[in-house]
């Protein structure tokens, strides 16, 4: 990593140093958080959002009712964003730098199926909980104190790596663009993200969710260009593919055929695969950042919103990494190339420096800027969701000698007010920003990287995966089911992991417990025997629950707490936003209750979420790479230029569906706020 570091930094930054980095780094961190700011002072004002209700800051909900946010095509944009981690641009290009136009598209598959599947799950939240704010809570009421203590770990514990992941991927790419000192961005780098949630909750984390995919899908669109029509070193697909061949005949890649970059016969890149699902689900279903989506979303539109983000998230990975993954591997022996005439070494490699290498290449002091740019944005939007997540969590922890805080809500204060909850959830989040930057150093100086806990994620969590999505789906789930499966997914899990990283690699040790092989043992047991074990057992002794308390949750917040300041009396304004606010409540409520088809709407949902999940899963795991491995069949010039043009329209979709539709979908939002800033500035009250 220090080569590399030094090369970009002497070529094209050689005039800066560590002290001028450090401000604009925190710079560049500060001014989206006052964006944020001020985005979230005009909503609070001049909408029916405030963050100071603790429904809308950990789950929003619109306060004095439980109606939460009903537009698909920006709930689909913040699902884009929330999935686009660093690891999601730097370890996808890593696999095509590696391992050829397999590697994106098997990492696209590993997150894209696991967003489908859980539509399913968001649907049921919806009919089975729809009071609900994390899915601990629902834990707690169906299973009790124990089965809570437990998936309150494993959400901790994903929470934890997601964390790491995030700091360790934006930190190296950081140092190897800009020199600056990786500890320094692992601390700096959470600061200006805690800012903005803590004014803002979750609704500024939303917010904060579509900017970023503005700037993610525009970086894209110039790399596109760049690479694809007017960069010096490329140029043009053709004389990508040119490189590329010739570089399959350099340096084959083992277990493609005939070595080549451009064949998905590529047998590391099925391991890779399989990885990839397997540390997806557990990333998902384990992270209460996507139940908070789902929870703040309507009814009508969470499913829609998570199949649509599923199908736009695609474009991401499968896009940027055939783009920069494919050039940086094309581009080793072009002399504007960070590390020539060497490639980059294993540890580069890991840390996921290869999408930062061909940006500068291609496009010199411009790339690294739209790289460091775009990973900045990655981070700093899954960052947020993890703040929030963790502050809803705060409230489900048993006592001081589990984690750090005792359970505030559920067991210290169960009369808290919303008030109360938002001042603590302010503290944790404060609390949890230099937790982050701690961790990640620990992490760092423990020789940890991107690429080690990306493949370690799936070991750790994916024995929780079938109990956490059965609780909301399957009425005879049971403890015993729960524990057992849980319990033995994880024994099988660790046995896996050790005994197939001694028989693979020949001794255990950190940098071998990290290789696909042991990895793929590891978390492939014990997802499989926790879930067969979860089934059985639930079989033999059901439960049999009617999910009754789980339907009783209500809101936190009383309408008293979140009236008009004190002491200051309410202006016109005001008195007409609260009686808006009011009768839109009263008629959502009457709404509600007077629909007698509300429940054939979930289901409906429900089912085509199902149908959904399984038809996509069929197609891109099965239908699109399968016959093309099997067949071992090499991308001929013309077949490649008509995958990258594949890419280039999946990603143009995308940008209209998370970045277009959104702004249609919010115009009455959008015309609200403008008018009441124009009120202020004509010294109407």
């Amino acid at each position: 990593m220090a080569s590399l570091s030094a090369s970009l930094f002497s070529r094209y930054n050689s005039s800066s140093t560590l002290k001028t980095k450090i401000p604009l780094w925190t710079g560049v961190g500060f001014f989206f958080a006052a964006l944020m700011l001020v985005l979230t002072f005009l909503q609070s004002k001049f909408s029916k959002y405030s963050p100071s209700s603790s429904e809308e800051f950990t789950a929003g909900y619109i306060q004095n009712c439980t109606q939460p946010m009903s537009l698909t095509f920006f709930c689909c944009s913040t699902e884009v964003s929330a999935w686009t981690w660093s690891a999601t641009l730097l370890q996808s290009s890593t696999a095509a730098y590696s391992w050829g136009v397999s590697g994106p598209w098997w990492y696209g598959v590993g997150g894209t199926i696991q967003l489908a599947f859980f539509a399913m799950v968001a649907a049921k939240v919806k009919m089975n909980a729809n009071g609900a704010h994390t899915f601990l809570e629902i834990v707690k009421i169906r299973f009790g104190t124990l089965a809570h203590l437990l998936f309150t770990f494993y959400a901790f514990l994903c929470i934890l790596l997601v964390c790491g992941s995030l700091l360790l991927g934006g930190a190296a790419t950081v140092n190897a663009l800009t020199g600056m000192n990786i500890i320094a961005a692992c601390f700096l780098l959470p600061i200006g993200i805690a800012v903005y949630v803590i004014f803002g909750g979750l609704r500024a984390t939303f917010m904060c969710d579509w900017a970023h995919t503005i700037i993610l899908f525009i970086v894209i669109y110039i790399f596109f260009g760049h690479t694809y029509g007017s960069s010096i070193a490329l140029g043009s697909i053709g004389q990508l593919y040119d490189l590329l061949v010739e570089a399959g005949a350099e340096t084959p890649v083992l277990g493609n055929e005939a070595g080549s970059y451009l064949t998905m016969k590529s047998n590391s890149g099925l391991v890779f695969g399989a990885i990839t699902i397997m540390t997806g689900f557990s990333g998902v279903f384990c992270d209460q950042g996507y139940w908070q989506r789902a929870i703040a979303s309507a009814p009508e539109t969470t499913t829609k919103a998570y199949m649509l983000g599923g199908l736009s998230w695609f474009a991401v990975p499968w896009a940027f990494a055939s783009c920069l993954g494919l050039a940086a591997r094309a581009l080793l022996h072009n002399p504007r190339f960070p590390t020539y005439p060497n490639p980059l070494s294993a540890s580069q490699v890991s840390a996921g420096l290869a999408a930062p290498a061909a940006a500068a290449t291609i496009m010199g002091k411009g790339g690294a800027i739209a790289i460091l740019l775009v990973v900045f944005m990655a981070v700093t939007s899954a960052a947020s969701a993890e703040l929030i997540a963790v502050s809803s969590l705060l409230y489900f922890i048993k006592n001081p000698l589990f984690f750090f805080f005792s359970l505030y809500r559920t067991y210290y204060h169960p009369r808290a007010t919303g008030a109360e909850i938002v001042r603590v959830s302010h503290a944790f989040i404060c609390f949890w920003a230099v937790w982050m930057g701690a961790w990640a150093t620990i992490l760092h100086k423990a020789g940890v990287d991107l690429g080690w806990l990306f493949y370690v994620q799936g070991n750790l969590l994916a024995p929780a995966v079938v109990p956490i999505g059965l609780t909301v789906m399957w009425s005879k789930l049971s403890r015993a089911g729960v524990f057992c499966g849980c319990l033995a997914g994880e024994v099988a899990g660790m046995t896996a992991w050790f005994v197939g990283c001694v028989k693979i690699y020949g001794s255990i040790n950190v940098a071998n417990l990290a290789l696909p092989y042991s990895a793929l043992c590891g978390s492939m047991s014990g997802f499989v025997v926790s879930g067969v074990v979860t089934v059985v057992v639930s079989f033999l002794k059901p439960a049999n629950y009617d999910f009754t308390g789980t339907r009783a949750m209500s809101i936190y917040d009383d309408t008293s707490v979140l009236s008009t300041p004190k002491n200051r009396p309410s202006s016109p304004l005001e008195k007409q936003k609260k009686d808006e606010e009011e009768q839109e409540a009263n008629a959502s409520v009457k709404s509600a209750v007077s629909r007698p088809d509300r429940e054939q709407l979930l289901k409906a949902n429900f089912t085509r979420a199902t149908m959904y999940s399984f038809v996509l899963t069929v197609i891109v795991a099965i239908v699109v790479p399968l016959p093309m491995f099997f067949s071992r069949y090499i991308f001929s010039k013309a077949f490649y230029t008509f995958w990258v043009a594949c890419t280039i329209i999946w990603a143009g979709l995308s940008g209209i569906f998370c970045i277009v539709l959104p702004l249609w979908e919010s115009r009455e939002e959008m015309v609200m706020i403008a008018k009441g800033v124009t009120r202020i500035r004509s010294g109407v009250n």
